[in-house]
């Protein structure tokens, strides 16, 4: 069974990413990873709020002493006075890279477009095959425009690729009036792929403890529908690749993925609730799949359920809503 393919131009050996989790924080992390036998690593994120504080750091080292004794600046090391970068994460970046024989694509998280460029070349530089832009940006006031918020989005992707040579991919939001028409200028812009989607973090609220409580939950099976609508209506639409994530549990949901028409298909949650040797479960559950269904390759079988291009995005979406409510509505009460 012959589960190659490629990704923003990179060589993968089979479709299944590792997204960004706790388990790329180490090296151990990352090569249990690729020992397990997924085709790439995206590192955890780093953020632009990381990046702020430690140019901040850097920056009272720097001036500080100076204010009080100049020949101080001796004794401040020269990486600090000159970058103000993240090195702890560009260390491990360069070491994860070295270890692996896969690509490890590196992961920008931030919402402004300022402080990125320097550090997506700095990465690059480290080895990174391709960067992610995490753009997790939800406007505060009301007053914000969509237009707006579609700029921000355009403006750091544009920023980005006039600063490195890699391959860069943008993860968004389902949120958008018009998700497809983001991802057309996105795809405009010169995007390498569309991450789909992102999961924005939604706190709740305890009524008996007053407070506002935040949470990360892993994704679960049915998260996936969302994705895989957006996947299957831009399959064929859109140069850039598509890459899924969110939703993945075991091989079907990775089926289904490719079906629709993606090109990688990300999974975080399934790697954190069942260890990273999930990775080969799904890949063995890929290949068994495939044996039933008569295919020999991945490119076989991508897209055979997209939305045919030359069709109507609207028309097809409205039948199937409508054949779906339908349906529910003959069924008798009690048996849901």
């Amino acid at each position: 069974m012959d589960l190659s393919t490629t990704y923003m131009g990179l060589a993968l050996r089979n479709p299944l990413v590792a997204s960004p989790s706790p388990l790329s924080y180490t090296l151990d992390g990352v090569r249990s990873l690729a020992d397990a036998g997924v085709g790439a690593i995206v590192l955890f994120s780093l953020f632009e709020e990381q990046l702020r504080e430690e140019a901040a750091r850097n920056e009272l080292l720097v001036d500080g002493p100076a204010e009080s004794f100049a020949e101080a600046l001796d004794y401040v090391p020269a990486v600090v006075r000159e970058d103000a970068g993240p090195r702890r994460y560009l260390s491990h970046l360069e070491r994860a890279v070295a270890a692996v024989d896969v690509p490890v694509i590196a992961s920008l998280n931030g919402a402004t477009p300022e402080g990125w460029t320097d550090c997506a070349r700095a990465m690059q530089d480290a080895g990174a095959a391709a960067i992610e832009l995490n753009i997790y940006y939800l406007p505060g006031d009301p007053r914000t425009t969509g237009r707006d918020v579609e700029q921000r989005h355009l403006d750091i992707l544009q920023r980005v690729k006039d600063a490195v040579t890699v391959p860069v991919a943008v993860k968004l939001s389902p949120y958008f009036s018009s998700t497809g028409e983001v991802a057309h200028r996105l795809d405009d812009a010169g995007a390498d792929a569309l991450v789909l989607f992102n999961r924005f973090l939604q706190p709740d609220v305890d009524p008996e403890a007053l407070t506002i409580v935040p949470g990360v939950t892993l994704s679960r099976p049915a998260d996936a529908r969302l994705a895989r609508t957006w996947i299957a209506l831009l399959r064929g639409r859109v140069r850039a690749a598509l890459a899924a994530t969110t939703g993945v549990e075991d091989a079907a949901d990775v089926a289904a993925y490719l079906l629709a028409g993606a090109d990688v298909v990300m999974t975080t949650s399934a790697l954190l609730r069942h260890g990273p040797q999930h990775a080969a479960v799904l890949l063995d559950g890929l290949s068994a799949w495939m044996a039933r269904h008569g295919f020999a390759t991945v490119d076989e079988l991508r897209g055979m359920l997209a939305v045919p291009a030359a069709g109507d995005q609207a028309a097809y979406e409205r039948e199937g809503y409508v054949g779906a409510m339908r349906e529910a509505n003959a069924r008798p009460y009690g048996s849901w």
